[in-house]
């Protein structure tokens, strides 16, 4: 019942506010039409103006059971959605979101009218619709290898002068290897086999350009050459649900070829990926070489697959994991650490977490995993909820939203958490009738032998070295794996329960004979001291030499050739990754984390809140736990840059000013002398977001500045209008200023909270038993990390209309790198990343016994691998400057 009140908050706002818009802005309470909002760059390729949202939550509303606003809702597709726009789309995201989402809601409209209930009218409109997107999306296979161009215009195709597209070099594996699900079905509700085909073609032509010694696909490939751009595998973003349409489409197909080629895959992830219970990039021809000290959350769908697939222990493991990462953070970072701090702070609202909890419930009947469900709801409405729907975290650490509510949000999490919680009896339909696309949607299972165009044969190639002994051709039966043993999912997660919590940072646990002082794991960048003897020994035999430069710096340059052995050819190459890593966060080092600003005032209480720069001056809110709190007050003059004219309305009060004119100091000087408690100063670029524009810190006058005591932040021009409109429709609003969000049972403490709150809110439902949690909810938010964002410093204020001084982070560049060489800052003493804020951490030995720190048996036999496979020293010469250029690649890496 929580689950169908949240799911009617989000969809009746989303109707209510942005309809027929392709999505909801919940913080503004409108519609994001594409071109009349700041470009977001890719994530916009999903705006096609087709009624985003309405089209991907149809079948949701079957699987909730709420057949009449389906009806309804199937009915405004028909009559109001128009897929001929001249618009550039995303192939990949139209197929999954839109294409899938017609072809789910045909699938349960279909299932409908054959009850004899509803949609007696239903004449197969959205199938119709689904053939057309069809056609609109096939001129992006004009290519030689077959596989799609990463965008299309819907109305022009690709490559004519006013399509504006069909230039593209590149895809991801993923946005080619995900369409077989929606264009088979396609084929076979149709009768017309050119869908299939052709993204058969696109699946065999992936197939044939995988690494054949690892048997990995990269993440980006070449799609007229076949090569592949970015040589990193892994099971997260831009290949993700590639390997999970290879085992559905042999579930909905019935073609043995797919689940030949789907075990090839998973037992050369298996083999090098899995390091229990993380999941790690590799490179594709050096699978033994993590190629990336971070993990993104999408990879948080693999333990599901792992299910389907009927491998339950490690699926138990990675989620348990992720688990822990989302109790620590209240949601899974849009990227974290191998030692579990935050690389990215965003979390869009993902589903993938949720479908994993779900899948791991069908197969082991854990009530553990009920709990889990439970938690993700709390946290949905706890953090996320705002009066228009629910918004997208922009940071973890500090609690604050951006305007964003995308559409697999009701989807997807809705659909998996109702499922998750369940029975048969509140289901009108069986859901085991149907496997589910990579967004969510159902494709009935009957498709496999309908309209069979494409012949069953097996097209896979013969394989000698791989030994399919483990594999079975069919999915294990869950309910005669766990009949005698109710606690075998609690016995696998009992070792890992303070994974995230009590973790080291990682070393590679190799034995390793230094210095005749038994195993030692290399040295690493982040412990690399110049001044140290012993550490300059350990470079040398790692085949690195250190330069000092005249300007105090040093360069470091690796020979692999000069290296004692090809593993310690192997240790210096992972320690000048880390070392560019390293370099390029030192530029970081210094600067403040973003802070929060939360509306607490009626109607929001605390439910909306924004991101907000710091000041290098001013009272320090991190050291200053609960804020500061007050209602808001807009100064005369408004630019602040002269004695203020109304002291008596900023007199303990937050001063609203606009930038600009002056700088930051002095404006804060004449607020404080009016009598304000704080001051937020709002951007006067017009249209400028957070969403859009790197945060920035406000710098000094060059003077001293410890005269100024009261809290500064600022906000970008979207953010600071959201204060203003409230201002204009409740007149009194309150805010507070923090360094990141309150619990609203702390703010409301010891206050009277309205009813309609506690009926609007549900969990705040039992006020009182929130309240006397209080302390346990204030320690566990504060568990999140404090590492800081990326933030560029603003050393004054410029003249009207000029943003010529923010520092873009993005644009940094990391260390100065040649080909084999890195050069940094003079490094003798350890220095933190930017996400890696000091924290006590427990101390780690070389005897702890850390699950993190187990190796597989991949990596336990790799001084075997290399010795036996007689790696010659040419070989990593030959790859050395693709490396490079792959961690180089990474280091700018966006999801």
């Amino acid at each position: 019942n929580q689950v169908l009140e949240m799911f009617d908050h989000a969809y009746s706002n989303y109707m209510d506010h942005a309809y027929p818009a392709d999505e909801l802005m919940p913080l503004t309470c409108r519609g994001r039409v594409r071109g009349q909002e700041p470009s977001r760059g890719d994530v916009d390729d999903a705006l096609g103006k087709f009624s985003l949202t309405l089209i991907d939550t149809l079948d949701t509303l079957v699987v909730l059971n709420k057949t009449k606003e389906f009806e309804e809702a199937v009915k405004k597709v028909i009559k109001d959605v128009n897929l001929d726009n001249d618009i550039v789309v995303s192939v990949f995201e139209t197929n999954i979101r839109v294409l899938g989402g017609l072809l789910g809601g045909h699938s349960v409209a279909i299932m409908l009218k054959e009850k004899g209930e509803y949609m007696q009218w239903y004449n197969g409109e959205l199938l119709h619709m689904a053939k057309e997107l069809g056609y609109k999306l096939l001129p992006a296979f004009n290519t030689t290898s077959g596989l799609p161009y990463p965008r299309v215009n819907l109305k022009f195709g690709v490559r004519h002068p006013e399509a504006r597209t069909g230039t593209e070099t590149d895809t991801c594996t993923a946005c080619a290897g995900t369409l077989i699900l929606e264009f088979a079905a396609l084929s076979r509700f149709t009768g017309t086999a050119i869908f299939e085909e052709y993204a058969r073609k696109a699946l065999d032509f992936i197939w044939e350009k995988r690494q054949r010694s690892s048997n990995l696909v990269g993440v980006t490939i070449n799609i007229h050459t076949g090569d592949w751009v970015r040589k990193d595998s892994g099971v997260g973003a831009g290949i993700d649900s590639y390997y999970e349409y290879l085992l559905k489409a042999y579930v909905l197909l019935g073609d043995d070829s797919f689940l030949e080629r789907f075990n090839t895959h998973y037992d050369a992830i298996m083999r090098y990926i899995s390091q229990p219970p993380l999941l790690l990039d590799v490179h594709i021809h050096k699978p033994m070489l993590n190629a990336r000290t971070w993990m993104d959350s999408l990879l948080a769908f693999f333990p599901g697959l792992q299910v389907l697939k009927g491998d339950i222990r490690p699926a138990i493991e990675t989620h348990e994991m992720l688990y822990q990462v989302i109790k620590k953070h209240n949601f899974l970072p849009e990227a974290f650490t191998t030692d579990f701090r935050v690389h990215w702070a965003q979390h869009p609202l993902r589903p993938e977490f949720a479908e994993s909890t779900y899948f791991l419930y069908k197969a082991t009947g854990d009530p553990y995993y009920l709990e889990v469900g439970k938690t993700l709801i709390e946290n949905l409405n706890k953090y996320a909820r705002v009066p228009c729907g629910f918004a997208a975290m922009k940071d973890v650490r500090t609690g604050s939203h951006e305007d964003r509510m995308d559409s697999f949000f009701l989807a997807e999490m809705f659909k998996y958490l109702y499922l998750l919680f369940a029975d048969k009896e509140d289901m009108i339909f069986d859901i085991e009738d149907y496997i589910f696309t990579t967004e969510a949607h159902l494709l009935p299972l009957w498709l496999s032998t309908t309209n069979q165009t494409i012949s069953k044969k097996n097209t896979t190639t013969e394989y000698t070295e791989l030994d399919d002994s483990n594999f079975d051709w069919t999915c294990p039966n869950t309910q005669i794996l766990f009949p005698n043993d109710p606690m075998f999912a609690q016995s696998i997660r009992e070792p890992l329960k303070n994974v995230v919590d009590k973790s080291c940072p990682r070393g590679v646990s190799r034995a390793e004979e230094s210095l005749g002082s038994g195993p030692k794991p290399p040295l690493r960048a982040r412990d690399f001291m110049a001044s140290n003897p012993e550490h300059l020994e350990i470079l040398k035999k790692m085949g690195v030499s250190l330069i000092h430069l005249k300007d105090g710096r040093v360069q470091l340059v690796q020979h692999a050739v000069q290296a004692a052995s090809s593993l310690d050819a192997e240790d210096g190459l992972r320690f000048m990754q880390e070392m560019i890593e390293l370099s390029s966060q030192q530029q970081k080092e210094q600067q403040l984390p973003p802070r929060a600003v939360q509306i607490v005032s009626h109607p929001f209480f605390g439910r909306v809140v924004l991101t907000a720069g710091p000041a290098q001056f001013g009272m320090d809110l991190s050291k200053h736990k609960s804020g500061t709190r007050g209602f808001v007050a807009t100064i005369k003059p408004y630019n602040g840059c002269s004695e203020i004219t109304n002291p008596e309305a900023v007199k303990e009060k937050i001063a609203l000013m606009q930038r600009g004119q002056c700088m930051f100091a002095e404006k804060a000087r004449n607020i404080q002398k009016a009598g304000a408690i704080g001051g937020i100063v709002i951007d006067d670029n017009e249209g400028s977001s957070s969403d859009t524009a790197p945060l920035f810190q406000m710098a000094g006058d060059g003077k001293n500045t410890d005269d100024i005591t009261i809290p500064m932040l600022f906000l970008f021009n979207k953010e600071g209008n959201i204060i203003l409109d409230a201002i204009r429709e409740y007149e009194a609003v309150e805010v507070l200023l923090s360094d990141k969000a309150k619990d609203r049972a702390t703010i409301f403490k010891g206050k009277m909270i309205p009813n309609y709150i506690i009926d609007s809110n549900l969990e705040m439902e039992n006020i009182d038993q929130k309240l006397s949690e209080n302390d346990s909810h204030k320690q566990n938010s504060e568990e999140a990390s404090s590492a800081s964002q990326d933030v560029g410093a603003v050393s004054e204020e410029p003249e009207e209309g000029d943003s010529s001084d923010t520092t873009d982070p993005d644009s940094v560049s990391p260390a100065h790198m040649d080909s084999d060489s890195v050069t940094l800052s003079d490094q003798d003493s350890s220095v933190p990343g930017a996400d890696e804020a000091p924290a006590p951490e427990p101390a780690c030995t070389q005897g702890d016994d850390q699950p993190q720190e187990q190796k597989t048996e991949t990596e336990s036999d790799s001084k075997a691998n290399w010795d036996n496979k007689v790696q010659p020293m040419e070989s990593i010469l030959a790859d050395w400057n693709e490396d490079i250029e792959a961690f180089e690649m990474m280091e700018k890496d966006e999801l």
